[in-house]
């Protein structure tokens, strides 16, 4: 196979805000044909630099993002609702809107409520989820019935082998890309990355690209943060256009006992500690809200692991999961969590590794895909850092397993699955080869980006799909 030569351009990491005041404050206040009308204005008018026209066009194409995101009316949620609340109104709806339970926004002076509103309502609100199972039953999650075995197996088996690492499968991953047919003009050429696993852990090993549909492409190396293979197609008139690749990758659990006592003390002049647990904006910044929450639930506790526990604690039991507006609408990830008091997988994570950097433990991003049986999706988690023992993984999303033993019930903070595959070990990090516009997903990289020479392409212009296969380990 050929392997094409490119060079990375230097790329912007975007944040949710521009640098100009009076364009943020319309935005804030969902007043976006002014501030569309406004941004045309200073792009016609004004000597601006490029990073300051770059974030002016961004901020024009965020805003058709919200409007993406939110696009249910009043009629639509109630239509939703009424399936498990039958004499509901628009009055319940407000009271939920009042409660933080069903999000929604004024744009332009009409509401819009969020995509996923109506099902996160059944998540969010407590009584609103036990009306749900008296209608439909309640029936246990299938993947907490996976993980409650499989935990105690794992446990058992390290401690049994003195293995950190266990349980290993061999798993067999084909990932397509499908881009809709006309999305881009034909004969366009359109730029692909789609992600892949890093060879840089000790939990998965023995990474192969089996297949992929093209003769040239580009594998960035473990340097890149966010890890990719980059490709290109020529665009067909009237047919879809598919990027396709078959991996395959042996996986193992990560299971680590960890003794408060036998933690030493930090070395906080080293740059590991300095870097992770600095502030980080937009996304990782020590707010009142944040200083005050640590405050509440902290006391007088000064042992890492026993902090690390309080905020895995405080946020599986105060933070439920509910699906997630894309994150580049988004201008503090880790506040829009204390905020709102719900998130989704990275929305939590990032709130737990805000509140661990404020109380000096280093954290860090990582991501990719869960591969359970049954519930292949994306997903991201952490890592955390303490001396004597390094990097531990953990899943603020997964959370508390539902055990009276600590090791099981604390598993996710400090072990993990044979099923997480890391892509990113970081988040907003450059591509390689460098994107030109601005990426789909500002903060992660799970799904794949594209675009073209006219621009990127987002996602309701392509679909994707995870198939694996579980493979026996020899």
């Amino acid at each position: 196979m050929k392997i094409i030569i490119l060079i990375a351009m230097l790329t912007t990491i975007i944040s949710a805000q521009t640098r100009f005041t009076d364009i943020n404050l319309l935005v804030h206040s969902g007043e976006f044909a002014k501030a569309t009308e406004m941004i045309d204005q200073k792009l016609a008018s004004e000597n601006l630099s490029s990073g300051e026209i770059f974030e002016l066009r961004f901020e024009k194409e965020r805003m058709d993002r919200i409007r993406k995101d939110f696009n249910k009316s009043g009629e639509d949620i109630l239509l939703f609702i009424n399936k498990y609340y039958p004499d509901a109104t628009e009055k319940d709806l407000e009271k939920w809107e009042n409660d933080g339970s069903l999000e929604f926004k004024i744009i332009d002076g009409q509401k819009w409520y969020f995509e996923r509103a109506a099902s996160n309502l059944f998540r969010i609100n407590k009584d609103a989820k036990k009306q749900k199972e008296k209608v439909v039953g309640y029936q246990k999650d299938g993947l907490d019935v996976f993980l409650e075995d499989y935990i105690s197996k794992a446990i058992d088996e390290s401690a049994n082998s003195y293995e950190t690492l266990v349980k290993p499968v061999v798993l067999s991953l084909d990932y397509t890309v499908t881009v809709k047919p006309d999305a881009v003009p034909q004969g366009e050429v359109i730029r692909c990355w789609l992600p892949f696993p890093r060879e840089d852990h000790q939990r998965q090993v023995d990474v192969k690209l089996l297949a992929i549909n093209s003769d040239e492409y580009v594998i960035a190396d473990n340097n890149n943060q966010q890890r990719t293979v980059y490709v290109e197609k020529v665009a067909q008139k009237d047919q879809p256009t598919i990027f396709h690749m078959v991996l395959e990758i042996t996986m193992f659990a990560e299971i680590n006992f960890i003794e408060p006592d036998l933690i030493k003390p930090y070395n906080k002049e080293s740059g590991l500690y300095k870097t992770n647990t600095a502030e980080r904006a937009p996304h990782i910044v020590f707010t009142d809200k944040i200083k005050n929450l640590s405050k509440k639930i902290f006391g007088d506790e000064t042992n890492p692991y026993l902090i690390a526990k309080i905020i895995f604690t405080w946020i599986s039991q105060n933070i439920p999961w509910a699906g997630a507006r894309e994150y580049s609408t988004i201008d503090n990830i880790s506040d829009y969590c204390i905020s709102r008091m719900h998130g989704d997988c990275g929305i939590k994570t990032l709130l737990f590794m805000t509140l661990c950097r404020y109380n000096g433990i280093p954290s860090k991003w990582q991501s990719g895909w869960m591969l359970h049986p049954g519930e292949v999706n994306l997903h991201d988690w952490s890592e955390i850092y303490f001396e004597g023992y390094g990097w531990i993984p953990v899943d603020q999303s997964f959370g508390l397993t539902d055990s009276k033993v600590d090791d099981e019930k604390y598993f996710f903070l400090g072990s993990t699955d044979s099923y997480h595959l890391i892509v990113n070990d970081d988040y907003s990090k450059p591509l390689f080869p460098a994107k030109i516009f601005p990426r789909c997903e500002t903060v992660d990289f799970q799904r794949g980006e594209l675009e073209w020479r006219g621009g990127n392409l987002y996602f309701d212009k392509w679909n994707y799909n995870m198939k694996v296969e579980y493979k026996e380990f020899k």
